[in-house]
């Protein structure tokens, strides 16, 4: 590896930490969603920012240290929004994701640190032509998707997604299940999948294992991503899919494809909400009925009390060990397994 650059998370479908290449500057009509650039920290954004590696571990940087990421856009509810398309003549651009998505930051919330600062210093290049995320991406055979599946929504970031879909996979593993994870949609951050794995996943995919630094791109482009992770599960013939579609499907990451491709497969839907109205809200604009409402919304008997009225859904607060017994209930009788 050369340790001039520090390789984030968004290049751990490439051979970039193993092999030459040469580092050009490129006009901006020639840059692409997914492309590989190198780029010069010039403010690193407070001592608590961190890169996260091809590995997931998270390593700390300072001023002029040079990061291989890859061009992209954000779009988050809660923190920021950026693009690739608004970097200016100064070539000064963002951190969007400290898994290397790179972008000119648009808006940011106020509670959000400054965010790292980078100056683009040019396109990764091998044999004269630049090296994008969609050349490493490996295509699997076409196959019919019949893995039963639960589905994992939210209605906003950072509502409780992961967490809950940890849960439910070591439940399902407890009941010596193959199971295979996947996040559909979102920003990419090695972190969410890994911690599916980390709780006994036999396999897990997202949208950077077919060349997406995130899920934001043209809707019949995703239509043919989703098709190569739903070949990619498959292929692993698990008894059961945990699939995560990250932040809300109302946000521009066409979270409704990802739904609408394994709509058949979906045995039971677990919402984490962090209001009980956008409970309300999602079920209205996506014909969606969760099985359980979790997340931010059921810290409390009160919130758990008004995603009940209002919904008339089931809401627990899966965090709390003893509501264990009902999680296991509820999954056997939607899957079919014995949980």
């Amino acid at each position: 590896m050369d340790h001039r650059f520090v390789h984030t998370s968004l290049c751990r479908i490439s051979d970039l930490d193993n092999s030459d290449f040469k580092v050009k500057v490129l006009p901006k009509k020639d840059w692409e969603n997914g492309d590989y650039v190198v780029a010069r920290i010039l403010e690193p954004g407070g001592m608590d920012l961190k890169i996260e590696l091809p590995s997931g571990r998270m390593r700390g940087v300072i001023g002029g240290d040079l990061l291989i990421g890859a061009l992209g856009e954000r779009f988050a509810t809660l923190e920021a929004t950026g693009t690739y398309r608004k970097v200016e003549a100064d070539m000064r651009m963002h951190v969007l994701t400290a898994a290397g998505l790179l972008g000119k930051l648009t808006s940011k919330s106020v509670f959000m640190p400054q965010m790292m600062e980078v100056e683009y210093k040019g396109h990764i290049l091998r044999d004269g032509e630049k090296k994008c995320m969609e050349e490493f991406v490996n295509i699997y055979p076409d196959l019919d998707y019949h893995t039963p599946t639960v589905l994992f929504v939210g209605t906003s970031m950072s509502a409780g997604k992961t967490t809950s879909a940890r849960i439910v996979t070591h439940l399902l593993k407890m009941a010596d299940l193959k199971v295979v994870g996947a996040k559909l949609t979102g920003a990419g951050r090695y972190k969410d999948i890994l911690a599916i794995k980390d709780v006994g996943a036999d396999a897990v995919y997202d949208f950077v294992d077919v060349g997406l630094p995130t899920s934001i791109c043209p809707r019949d482009v995703f239509g043919r991503k989703v098709k190569q992770i739903l070949n990619r599960m498959s292929s692993e013939e698990a008894d059961i899919a945990v699939v995560e579609i990250g932040a809300s499907p109302l946000e521009p990451y066409n979270g409704d494809i990802a739904i609408e491709a394994i709509r058949e497969q979906i045995k039971c839907v677990i919402l984490s909400a962090s209001d009980p109205y956008a409970v309300f809200g999602l079920m209205k604009a996506y014909d969606i009925v969760p099985d359980i409402v979790t997340g931010i919304s059921t810290n409390t008997l009160a919130g758990q009390t008004m995603v009940e009225k209002l919904c008339n859904v089931r809401a627990i607060n899966m965090i709390d060990a003893k509501t264990m017994p009902e999680i296991r209930k509820i999954l056997s009788e939607k899957t079919g397994f014995n949980i």
